[in-house]
């Protein structure tokens, strides 16, 4: 019948709706218990089905884990791969990636998550590995990817574009984004916008030609 809808698309529907509240609940169930102590087993009795339906969507605990992770950033990544784009103005995109990135790091559940992996990672190595390859990696990738076409435009001084990531981002993380970590200036949202531009001008103040 026109303008109807096909079953398919209706199952698919069904599924993905199934699948984001799977990764709501796993979500919760993470940042409250810690990864060691939320189990497959109690995702599926908090979503009142069967660990075989938990398992049809995710095969162990380190993809389900991958998976919210991934949900988490995702919209992150976006706005970053609209703002890092080749640009006549570095120096302004550089500044937008610096506030971006501490709001970012300083939000509540960001501050939940890098505890539990800080928390988790000494008895659960592949926390670790999951976190980075799905966070901090893919954030200096395409920062590098930037600040490649920069240095190559002569926009910034010539050299190795992973380390000059690599510090930048450091900067970024190197202060009040600890403080917060360790439980020091909660609420100090107001903060973040100072700091970055401080972070990114002590980055400029070094690669810009």
């Amino acid at each position: 019948m026109e303008g109807s809808t096909p079953v398919p698309g209706k199952r698919e529907a069904r599924k993905q709706d199934r699948r984001s509240t799977i990764l709501c609940t796993a979500r919760r169930a993470f940042l409250e218990n810690g990864y060691s102590a939320t189990s497959m087993s109690s995702i599926a009795v908090e979503l009142g089905g069967s660990k075989a339906t938990l398992w049809n969507y995710f095969s162990n605990k380190e993809e389900l884990f991958a998976a919210v992770l991934d949900e988490a950033t995702r919209e992150y990544r976006q706005q970053l791969t609209d703002l890092l784009k080749p640009s006549n103005d570095v120096r302004a995109t550089l500044m937008e990636f610096a506030r971006g990135f501490l709001t970012k790091l300083t939000s509540p559940d960001a501050l939940r998550l890098h505890r539990l992996v800080a928390a988790e990672v000494g008895r659960a190595p592949e926390v670790g590995e999951i976190f980075y390859r799905r966070a901090p990696q893919r954030t200096r990738e395409l920062l590098t990817a930037f600040i490649a076409e920069a240095m190559a435009a002569g926009q910034l001084r010539q050299e190795d574009p992973a380390e000059a990531a690599q510090v930048m981002m450091a900067l970024c993380m190197g202060g009040l984004h600890q403080r917060m970590l360790w439980g020091q200036d909660e609420g100090a949202a107001d903060k973040v916008a100072a700091e970055a531009e401080r972070a990114a001008e002590v980055f400029l103040r070094a690669f810009v030609i």
